[in-house]
């Protein structure tokens, strides 16, 4: 039995990139091999294991073969003659059919050191096409690794797999959108699916879009992307991605509210009101910064005083509303709509 560091640990070495985690390889195993050493099984449609002290995976390795539509798909074989160049072969990219022995020697049986250098992302084979998903694996990749290009024929199959694409589950999909939203270069996300017409069906919306890099992370580059769409537009797409609820309502709130947070000291007192309501800016702070944290990049302002202006009215109303009369239910909700109302206005000046 002989394992092996494989795939995109190996590839960061090489690029001296930060290694954040690790993927191994066990050639000439079994499960039952791996049980009797303590590891413990987490796999089902191809075994993996966890290591019993690092916890890091351990999946025996495997050839597959296209048995179904799909990115699922597939008959995988785990015997244990399977050999580390079959297992590599069943592999995306060259870049990442890299293995690295116990003595710290890297196999790279398709050359995918040249293609780190020149800076290429290349298919292994032609089984590349029978997986839609590696079409927005590929865009990811080219967005995280700065510089790289698609080679030539890795195009043509991505062109040629754009139909395939509706057999996907959309979690898949915003899984690597969401990687791709924190990457480098998020750009060439969009960029890389509209060269090989790959944009339209899951992203339809983002054509003409620009994905921002100032911003922290996926939740607020996600959010960004509501500065230039229209409320319904962003939430076809969020509904399309099933994107989670967070950034869903990012996005809407900076769609339907994000101009008028911007320029919020020249906005009707009334209309900035009924905004925080809406975006429930009062009684969740986390919410309100972050939508306010995206109009002030994305406007090129400072909002820092709004926010502040908001929670010291909020403070000040606690503490008012202790010595309020008591009032019916609908009373005091319109009186605290006033005082937050004559407070906004006050704030504004």
């Amino acid at each position: 039995m002989e394992i092996y560091l494989v795939g995109g640990a190996v590839r960061d070495e090489l690029l001296g990139r930060e290694v954040r985690e690790r993927d191994w390889l066990v050639v000439g195993g079994s499960a039952k091999a791996l049980l009797a050493k303590g590891y413990r099984q987490v796999g089902k449609d191809f075994p993996v294991f966890l290591h019993p002290d690092t916890h890091e995976e351990y999946a025996l390795a495997r050839t597959e073969r296209k048995s179904a539509a799909g990115h699922t798909g597939f008959t995988t074989d785990a015997n244990p003659q399977v050999t580390l160049e079959e297992d590599l072969a069943r592999r995306d990219l060259t870049i990442n059919a890299l293995a690295k022995d116990e003595r710290g020697r890297v196999i790279d049986p398709f050359d995918g050191r040249k293609d780190l250098e020149r800076r290429v992302l290349r298919h292994v084979t032609e089984a590349f096409a029978e997986d839609p998903l590696r079409v927005f694996r590929v865009a990811r990749f080219a967005a995280q690794l700065q510089g790289f290009n698609i080679h030539p024929d890795t195009r043509s199959f991505m062109a040629g797999m754009a139909e395939s694409l509706a057999e996907l589950p959309a979690e898949r999909v915003w899984g690597e959108f969401r990687k791709a939203l924190v990457a480098p270069a998020p750009q060439r996300f969009i960029e890389v699916l509209l060269d090989c017409g790959c944009l339209s069906l899951w992203f339809p919306e983002l054509e003409g879009i620009r994905l921002d890099e100032g911003l922290r992370d996926a939740e607020a580059r996600y959010g960004a992307i509501g500065w230039s769409l229209e409320p319904t537009a962003i939430e076809a797409l969020s509904k399309r991605l099933k994107a989670p609820r967070v950034f869903s309502r990012l996005a809407d709130d900076i769609a339907r509210h994000g101009s008028l947070l911007s320029d919020w000291r020249r906005a009707d007192a009334e209309e900035l009101l009924a905004a925080f309501i809406a975006i429930n800016g009062f009684r969740d702070p986390d919410r309100r910064r972050a939508a306010l944290a995206v109009a002030a990049f994305k406007a090129g302002v400072d909002l820092d005083p709004l926010d502040a202006a908001l929670a010291r009215i909020e403070r000040e109303l606690a503490a008012e509303r202790e010595s309020w009369p008591d009032l019916s239910g609908p009373e005091m909700g319109a009186r605290l709509r006033q005082a937050r109302l004559d407070r906004l206005a006050e704030a504004q000046r």
